[in-house]
């Protein structure tokens, strides 16, 4: 899950990210409105965690824009004032969901997680090719029954793939997919990460490279 967070109080918005990127999901942040903006409408994000009181743009115009754009990104407003007219008047402009401040950071992570799965398209709990079974919710995977001992980015990568049923997954989704945007685009990580992901995996194989593309995951739905 790709997520930007939007806070310009630096000491909360690192603690989400930080939080949220110990969780598995690939965090960017911004502390202002420009650049948070400009983050919003340049990169698919699953999620948006977004202060209302920003400075430079608004907090509420990035909300109403992204709400007019009909992007599926889906965005969690943060906001100093829990009162009932300013939790309706945020979803009127466009949140999804709304979180007063002082918050429990489990709470956060519950609501990003729900919103998250509604800004892709339904997929089943449990994901099954061949002999390899993953379980998103659980973050756990089994091949032939046996469990593989997979890190929140190699996990990442495999649960692209299956996602992806059998189509080619370019390099480029994958590094933008699971990774954040300090990563080195031209780095070999997606290369590394397949390559152990092999190996964990066993035999027969199940990723293979398509020249020139990407990845994809071979084998018969289970």
């Amino acid at each position: 899950m790709r997520v930007l967070v939007v806070e310009d109080e630096r000491h909360l918005a690192d603690a989400i990210t930080r939080g949220l990127r110990k969780r598995g999901m690939a965090v960017d942040v911004a502390y202002d409105g420009d650049s948070g903006h400009e983050m919003a409408f340049v990169t698919r994000y699953d999620v948006v965690v977004l202060d209302r009181d920003l400075p430079g743009v608004p907090g509420d115009q990035i909300c109403a824009e992204l709400a007019a754009s009909g992007t599926l990104t889906r965005v969690l407003m943060l906001t100093a004032s829990g009162t009932v007219a300013d939790r309706v008047e945020g979803l009127q402009l466009g949140a999804d969901d709304y979180l007063p401040k002082p918050f429990a950071f489990d709470e956060l992570v519950a609501r990003v997680q729900a919103l998250g799965r509604r800004a892709t398209p339904a997929a089943p709990p449990v994901l099954a090719v061949a002999d390899l079974v993953l379980d998103p919710a659980r973050r756990t995977a089994t091949r032939a029954d046996l469990p593989v001992d997979l890190t929140n980015k190699e996990f990442g990568v495999l649960h692209e793939l299956v996602k992806a049923g059998g189509a080619v997954v370019s390099s480029e989704e994958l590094l933008e997919r699971v990774w954040d945007a300090n990563t080195d685009p031209f780095t070999t990580i997606v290369r590394v990460t397949v390559r152990t992901l092999r190996r964990k995996l066993g035999e027969p194989p199940l990723i293979e490279t398509v020249v020139g593309a990407g990845y994809r995951v071979t084998g018969a739905p289970a």
